[in-house]
């Protein structure tokens, strides 16, 4: 999954925080991995800049359901909404697959 992530002002440390529970807590459970994350000047033609992005990987569409609905994933989710003013989410497949 492609995050691409704009932060509020202070959100990159609440979002720090969001990614450490989630690290410690959630991804054990549903097979998760971060496989980068970064910020910095991304290039792109002129429009949206974006603060950060990162890739995750899941084991599979279900593991991203199951996790999104689980209790313990519910109660990080407010970290994530209040550090962020706009995000996009995009699945993505390895290619070849």
């Amino acid at each position: 999954m492609l995050n691409l992530l704009r932060f509020t002002g202070g959100g990159r440390a609440r979002y720090a925080e969001c990614a450490r529970r989630a690290r410690e807590v959630v991804a054990p459970r549903y097979g998760v991995t971060t496989v980068y994350g970064g910020g910095g000047a991304l290039v792109a033609e002129s429009g949206p800049q974006w603060d950060a992005v990162l890739l995750v990987a899941y084991p599979d569409r279900a593991a991203f359901g199951r996790m999104v609905a689980a209790p313990d994933c519910r109660q990080i989710t407010h970290l994530r909404a209040g550090a962020l003013s706009e995000a996009v989410l995009q699945p993505t497949r390895p290619w070849g697959r």
